[in-house]
């Protein structure tokens, strides 16, 4: 039976005037209309539970047609604006609060994807906006040709959150702009040039972090990234090895282990993949190895507990630094830590960061050691924007509103309750494969069947994802292949949401297999 576990006081935590409170039990609508409390999976599944209450009243939408917005989307906007617009019938978003979005007819979404992992504490939240209003009204801009206290009270509080000796911060605009600077600050401290990553990693989209990225379908047939050379992934489910103890997640795959206690053959043999790279495919001296705690684009591909750890001392031997890109991972999503580097118990040299720094307002940041900083300072490198005061100033009630909203724990408990469920539905249903993640940094990859983990196909992909929206949840997609479903909610969500995505899921696969 899936219960409503009530852990959480609401979706806004520490806001008033939210009746977003949570219920013992998912309440149903019977064909008769009367209403009634049941278990939420009951093949088949009966309708839909109501969508979680919220009492914030959007403005009445008052400005162009959607049939106009298109025709500009066409014609003025670039194509790529176009290629990458979700859905068959797109959604015109007109505005949002915490976890909730509506469009310009008044339907309400639960926004699982928070503009791609990126609302970190909330659409609009009122703490976060109202420190962006106090400082709009005192200064908009100027740069660090300047000293101004907004600057200095982020960056101090920021590395605070750092362990020795991460304790230098340079702030940017994008991750994708954090990653090329990471890649220059490497290679001028180490004196080499060559840099390792991940496939199926994505670190940025610039000509430099294009060739950091492991994904073909960010890459253009031009010279890029020169110098960046790519390892297996070590992913345990859809790789050559993986076993049922692999992954530091409440879930692991459904592949069988024969691996003794405390020791993981398939972490051995993607080591030894990556020694091959050494041998085989960059000099003995290497600049940087790139990995994210958490394959985001990827699709939520964790590694074997022990792989970053063991991979990070044999880039240092020989002569790299190691960067963990937080860009997806970091400010608590994963529940267990602030950062996912400190889930696989390493200290990198280098840490880059973005998206939910600021709640979705334009801002990355490096951290990383005085000594690799020191490097940086043997020419000048100046960023117009990066680290204007307003970005400060809401990056600075982020981390305010973290804490006072608990943010970390409800990754931790909401995330660990969805993980748990969402393996249900794997265990129920031939076409999920694994279920992944840690916290609110979530996959599900979809199959043709478990036996041979081929892909689901990307027009069976596209039918759940279209009907997952038309009940009222917006959720994304990601994997090289684009096989997995990605939940990468704002922190705000609540038991009651997961069990109203729980049961929108469960009926678009039950949905889908009825029509196969």
């Amino acid at each position: 039976m899936y219960k409503i576990v009530s852990r959480l006081s609401g979706p806004c935590v520490g806001l008033k005037g939210q009746s977003c409170s949570l219920f013992g039990l998912a309440k149903f609508h019977l064909p008769s209309g009367a209403l009634c409390q049941k278990s939420a999976f009951k093949y088949p599944p009966p309708d839909l539970p109501d969508m979680p209450p919220c009492d914030f009243k959007p403005l009445e939408y008052k400005d162009m047609s959607k049939e106009r917005m298109m025709e500009i989307r066409r014609q003025n906007c670039h194509p790529m604006t176009m290629k990458v617009t979700y859905y068959k019938k797109p959604v015109y978003i007109h505005q949002g609060h915490m976890q909730w979005l509506w469009d310009v007819d008044g339907k309400r979404y639960l926004d699982l994807f928070a503009g791609v992992a990126t609302v970190s504490v909330g659409h609009c939240h009122p703490k976060v906006t109202a420190a962006a209003e106090k400082q709009l009204r005192r200064l908009w801009h100027t740069t660090n040709i300047y000293v101004y206290p907004a600057l200095h009270e982020y960056c101090e509080k920021l590395a605070s959150y750092f362990p020795d000796p991460l304790k230098v911060v340079y702030l940017t605009n994008s991750g994708s702009e954090a990653n090329d600077l990471a890649m220059l600050m490497a290679r001028l401290h180490t004196g080499n040039f060559d840099i390792i990553t991940l496939r199926g990693s994505y670190h940025g989209g610039s000509p430099q972090t294009m060739g950091l990225t492991s994904n073909s379908a960010y890459k253009y047939p031009i010279a890029n990234g020169l110098g960046c050379t790519n390892t297996m992934c070590p992913d345990v489910f859809r790789g050559p090895w993986g076993g049922s103890h692999c992954r530091d997640s409440p879930v692991q795959t459904i592949r069988e282990c024969g691996c003794a206690q405390g020791h993981c053959m398939a972490n051995d043999q993607y080591i030894a993949q990556l020694k091959e790279t050494f041998a085989t495919s960059v000099p003995s001296r290497i600049a940087a190895f790139f990995g994210e705690p958490i394959q985001g684009v990827g699709g939520a591909v964790q590694y074997p507990k022990n792989y970053l750890k063991e991979a990070y001392q044999l880039v240092r031997e020989r002569g790299g630094i190691c960067i963990a890109d937080e860009v997806q991972t970091g400010f608590g999503r994963t529940g267990s830590h602030f950062w996912g580097f400190q889930g696989h118990d390493v200290i990198p040299d280098m840490v880059t960061m973005a998206k939910g720094i600021a709640n979705g307002f334009p801002m990355g940041a490096v951290v990383t050691t005085p000594e690799i900083a020191a490097s940086f300072a043997k020419g000048v490198h100046f960023n117009t924007f990066g680290g204007n005061p307003v970005a400060c100033a809401i990056a600075s009630s982020v981390l305010d509103t973290m804490k006072e909203d608990g943010t970390q724990q409800i990754s931790h408990d909401v995330g660990t309750y969805l993980l748990t469920e969402l393996a249900k539905l794997r265990d129920k249903y031939e076409i999920i494969g694994d279920v992944r993640g840690k916290g609110l940094q979530i996959g599900v990859e979809m199959v043709k069947d478990k036996a041979s983990r081929d892909l689901l196909p990307p027009e069976a992909m596209s039918e759940i994802f279209e009907d997952i929206k038309e009940m009222g949840v917006l959720i994304g997609k990601g994997g090289v292949y684009g096989q997995t479903f990605r939940v990468k909610p704002p922190m705000c969500i609540t038991m009651e949401d997961a069990d109203f995505f729980l049961a929108v899921f469960n009926k678009s696969i039950h949905n889908y297999m009825d029509r196969r």
